[in-house]
């Protein structure tokens, strides 16, 4: 039987060794029968001795002719499938691998096979559905001295006895101790019982993870088995085995079942990047198989950092209000803003908030007003956290009245109010003159906090004249002006008693005017804040609560 050389106990890649089989082929020095010879050496491969431990199928699709395939002495783990050739094979020759298990999904492709041969792997099953319905085969060579005879085993040593194939078969129970060190086939059936769980069984499976790139982070395995047979650990990424890894085994027995063993292994990965990024799994293995847990898949985050920060910004009232933010992050980050830590928008409400038509960075405010100002926020987040930045909105307004003064007429005695109730921004000061000159102030004179009531009680010829109230703030200067006319009272003066409970009429009539202008205002903000605004129209930008914000944020 002709084969090709290759080195042992180097390693080389499937198609790479399938190139010189054909090179070797190609350069038989016989050319005159080279095409039957080409013909009987593409029936047959022999890849043996090279510590592969996976085949790839489409390594095999430009050989429809293999009949012959040799793969003993590699590391293989289970029965390979060779693609389009599997159907036409007829000898299979896998001894001296690390197969543990036989099932029916592994041979159901090999439709001509004739001769397997798993001599000299430690099997420790076969499934009764390993053997399709239409195979025959002639030779099926085991030599195995760790198969566990339980339940899942009961069927084959008839099957192999009614088939003719025990000749080949050399199977020895490992497990249970009650059957250990004996053949399959001088244990009665009703011994094929499946009380325990000698392999493997994986009770908590590793779980998918985001991390920030830096982050130190963990992957937990654990499994449990009736068996005191040694266990091994191995974790994979993508597929592949990962060596020189942190990794920390350790067991224990569990309390409620002093007969089963847990064994549990940790996969540290310190200050990872966006190299760590995969599916991660653990293979825990003993001398009944090996069993396979979840992927879990770690992301590798960044936490946003911003490249634009919203600053401070003091306009007049009608001008447009720039708020810049950008950040950067992974995945990229959203941007949302808050207004004074709440949802309360009027900019958002009346879709005065737009972005710059050539910098999506820029969002803008129309036609300012004295509600706009307040402290503006920023949040960037991503699955990684969030970030936020804070900006003061000032927005200036000339004073102006709110009402406008009026002239009045009293007596003498009489005490007389005037009210100069003025807004602006900053709030204005407000300064009293007569005649265009400095209120010359007497005990009668009196003023509320802010100068916007001036009550002169007692009055006298002397107070007649023209009042001015002069407003003023940062922007600008205005007066308004009330002239006060004095008549004279034929009469008795009116007594201190009853002037000052004139005056303190007069004074909670005007405060109380002022309570209900406020109690108003409250109630149109109240409902206002009933309402969340979630977006803005075309303008692309969101708004958050902060019940809704604080979900975000993540404790490193």
């Amino acid at each position: 039987m002709s084969s090709v050389s290759i080195p042992q106990g180097r390693e080389h890649s499937l198609l790479g060794l399938l190139n010189r089989v054909a090179a070797s082929t190609a350069s038989s020095p016989e050319q005159e029968s080279w095409g039957e010879d080409a013909r009987r050496r593409s029936s047959l491969r022999n890849l043996s001795y090279n510590k592969l431990s996976e085949i790839h199928p489409a390594g095999f699709e430009d050989l429809p002719n293999l009949q012959e395939m040799y793969l003993h002495n590699n590391e293989l783990t289970a029965i390979p499938s060779l693609g389009a050739a599997s159907p036409h094979v007829v000898s299979l020759f896998l001894q001296h691998n690390r197969i543990r298990s036989v099932n029916g999904s592994q041979l159901k492709a090999y439709l001509s096979l004739e001769v397997l041969d798993l001599s000299s792997n430690n099997i420790t099953e076969i499934r009764s559905s390993c053997f399709p319905p239409g195979l025959y085969i002639r030779e099926l060579h085991i030599s195995s001295d760790s198969f566990l005879c339980d339940c899942q085993l009961k069927w084959l040593p008839p099957w192999l006895e009614s088939t003719t194939l025990q000749a080949f078969v050399t199977a020895t129970c490992a497990q249970p101790e009650s059957l250990k060190g004996q053949s399959i086939f001088s244990v009665p059936p009703e011994r094929f019982v499946c009380d325990g769980f000698p392999k493997p069984q994986i009770i908590t499976q590793p779980e998918t993870t985001t991390a920030v790139v830096g982050k130190d982070i963990r992957f937990t395995c654990s499994a449990a088995s009736s068996s005191s047979s040694p266990m091994t650990f191995v974790w994979k990424k993508d597929n592949e085995v990962l060596a020189n890894v942190n990794m920390e085994n350790f067991s224990q027995v569990r309390k409620q079942d002093g007969e089963v063993m847990e064994y549990t292994t940790i996969l540290h990965l310190h200050r990872v990047t966006f190299g760590h990024e995969g599916r991660y799994q653990c293979v825990i293995t003993n001398h009944f198989g090996s069993t396979y847990s979840n992927k879990a898949r770690l992301m590798v985050n960044v936490l946003p950092s911003f490249t634009k920060m919203p600053r401070d910004i003091t306009i007049r009232t009608g001008t447009m209000a720039p708020l810049e933010c950008a950040a950067t992050g992974h995945p990229n980050p959203q941007i949302a803003w808050q207004k004074d830590g709440g949802t309360y928008f009027p900019v958002a409400r009346e879709h005065c908030m737009h972005v710059m038509p050539d910098d999506d960075d820029v969002f803008f405010i129309t036609n300012a007003k004295i509600d706009d100002m307040g402290i503006y926020s920023c949040t960037a987040q991503n699955s990684a956290g969030s970030v936020s930045a804070n900006a003061t909105l000032n927005v200036l307004e000339t004073p102006s009245l709110v009402l406008p003064l009026e002239d009045l007429v009293v007596s003498v005695g009489e005490t007389v109010a005037l009210q100069c109730k003025a807004t602006g921004s900053p709030s204005p000061h407000i300064t009293w003159l007569k005649g265009n000159r400095p209120l010359s102030l007497t005990y009668r004179h009196h003023f509320t906090p802010g100068n916007q009531l001036l009550v002169v009680q007692n009055v006298v010829v002397e107070d007649a004249g023209q009042y001015t109230c002069e407003m003023s703030n940062m922007l600008d200067r205005e007066h308004a002006h009330s002239q006060l006319s004095i008549l004279p009272t034929p009469g008795c003066r009116k007594d201190g008693t009853t002037m000052g409970i004139f005056t303190i009429a007069v004074v909670c009539s005007i405060v109380l005017k002022s309570l209900v202008w406020v109690c108003i205002t409250y109630q149109t903000r109240k409902k206002s804040k009933e309402y969340s605004v979630t977006n803005t129209g075309n303008s692309g930008i969101r708004f958050f609560s902060s019940e809704a914000l604080s979900d975000w944020r993540m404790d490193w």
